[in-house]
């Protein structure tokens, strides 16, 4: 039986990802090291976040939207994404109240929440980040209020600080679910 039967594009890519990996010298090893925790980065306005690749199912560029009359400035709309509805959601908007560039970097993040899936407008996608088990203990605490209650922790040095955004908080937060204005 073909083994990507009944997978989403991006976890296909996710597992020929895996398997091409496991081909270089000691990659399997440290994919599977006790610790090891793997994240898609992005940027959302000014600040670097993360979020556990498990949570992310799709990255996709924008497609044409439809206006929801009446719904909050930061649901920019609905996309039909093959033959499903989508609403899409600009990410800067809703966190900072400041509004995210369509430029050819920006991308939707598309999130599972209950009932469906929804799109996160983000300004642009890093790819996959890694962090080991050093970087989780000598990771900051997220001190943006915006940001704390979907992030406990910012990872990194310097500028290059990421906070590990939790998706799943952020769709069980009421305040995201009432899109309605």
């Amino acid at each position: 039986m073909n083994a990507t039967a009944g997978l989403t594009p991006f976890e296909i890519l996710a597992r020929y990802e895996r398997l091409s990996l496991e081909h270089a010298s000691d990659t399997r090893e440290r994919m599977d090291a006790p610790g090891l925790w793997r994240g898609i980065g992005y940027r959302v306005g000014p600040r670097m976040l993360v979020s556990e690749i498990g949570e992310i199912n799709e990255l996709l560029a924008m497609p044409p939207l439809t206006a929801v009359p009446g719904t909050r400035p930061w649901l920019l709309g609905v996309a039909n994404v093959r033959g499903n509805l989508m609403p899409v959601v600009d990410f800067g908007r809703f966190l900072f109240d400041e509004r995210t560039p369509q430029t050819d970097r920006a991308r939707l993040l598309v999130v599972r929440q209950g009932g469906g899936s929804v799109a996160l407008l983000v300004d642009e996608v890093f790819g996959q980040r890694t962090v080991d088990a050093e970087q989780r203990r000598a990771a900051g605490q997220e001190d943006d209020p915006r940001l704390a209650r979907f992030a406990e922790q910012r990872v990194g040095e310097g500028e290059q600080q990421m906070a590990i955004f939790n998706m799943s908080r952020l769709v069980r937060a009421p305040d995201f679910r009432q899109a309605a204005a």
